[in-house]
């Protein structure tokens, strides 16, 4: 299999998988309290990647580089991020939640501005950027409406850990290119776990949890493929796709939590929800329109 197709079907494995863990948050947020389920997520995630290396034999990488990363990626990838997540959930519609997590991609711009000039944008691709936001305005429109002011520190948090998320990804792309993209979780998701569990014990309710099926499996899930199989694929995307363009994966995860949650909650779909995805599409595709033909890869071998 080429190294195209590859990029292909892991751009798109991910995309299906980031929009399903909404729902499978949503099922295990029936019985467990935020903090402690998404530490939980976590510390499983960390054992998984622990007991797959030592079968593979594989070793982590310990140099002063590598460490670093890894202490900036558990608190600003994970901990402080999806803690903001978790938390904001409590306040914030989840369709406005949405929206708010789409400024993912204006940050990876600004935060590639800075930091990986050769990153470039172009004036079409930012057209692109722009259309693919309004198709998930549009979506979510019936979502935004309220009193704002009663959960804007829950709407702030969103908008903050899109852009810790965003700046993580520019460095690792700058400074992670030797990092193997399974061994890299490890350290940082251990970090996250120990650190949203404990917040967990200390600061929740941990009479309202109840670890019954639904419970068992939406941890297992998230911590399986939301977390070991997205994150380690997206690493490997990092190191062959430009970085802007992989952002815009976040433009797509919402219409597949659309789809997942009127499958599984029969929750309705509007006449705006498929205008809002089509202009989602549409701007992907402008923003790249060679980008299932054209995609350009980093040399590996000398010529």
């Amino acid at each position: 299999m080429s190294e195209r197709i590859k990029i292909i079907l892991v751009f798109s494995l991910i995309c299906f998988i980031w929009g399903s863990t909404w729902l499978a948050i949503r099922v295990g947020l029936e019985t467990l309290t935020p903090m402690f389920s998404s530490g939980l997520r976590f510390l499983l995630a960390g054992f998984l990647i622990l007991l797959w290396m030592r079968i593979k034999g594989m070793r982590i990488q310990t140099d002063k580089i590598s460490v670093r990363l890894y202490l900036i990626m558990g608190v600003f990838s994970f901990v402080i991020p999806f803690g903001l997540v978790y938390w904001a959930e409590q306040f914030v519609p989840s369709g406005l939640s949405a929206v708010l997590f789409a400024v993912y991609p204006f940050f990876i711009v600004l935060f590639s501005y800075l930091l990986i000039p050769s990153q470039t944008l172009g004036f079409v691709k930012t057209i692109g950027i722009i259309i693919g936001f309004a198709g998930i305005l549009v979506i979510f429109s019936d979502s935004l409406g309220g009193d704002v002011t009663s959960y804007l520190i829950g709407m702030i948090g969103v908008v903050v850990s899109g852009m810790l998320q965003a700046c993580i990804a520019v460095i690792i792309k700058k400074y992670g290119q030797h990092l193997n993209p399974l061994t890299m979780n490890f350290y940082p998701m251990v970090i996250a776990g120990i650190s949203l569990f404990l917040i967990g014990v200390i600061f929740e309710d941990l009479s309202k949890v109840d670890f019954n099926y639904n419970a068992v499996i939406s941890i297992s899930y998230l911590a399986l493929f939301g977390s070991i199989v997205t994150f380690t694929s997206y690493y490997w995307l990092l190191k062959r796709v430009n970085v802007i363009l992989l952002s815009l994966m976040t433009f797509i995860t919402p219409i597949v939590a659309l789809v997942l949650g009127w499958l599984a909650y029969n929750e309705q779909l509007k006449t705006n929800h498929f205008w809002g995805s089509l202009l989602v599409l549409t701007g992907l595709l402008w923003a790249n329109p060679g980008i299932f033909l054209k995609l350009k890869f980093r040399r590996t071998t000398p010529v």
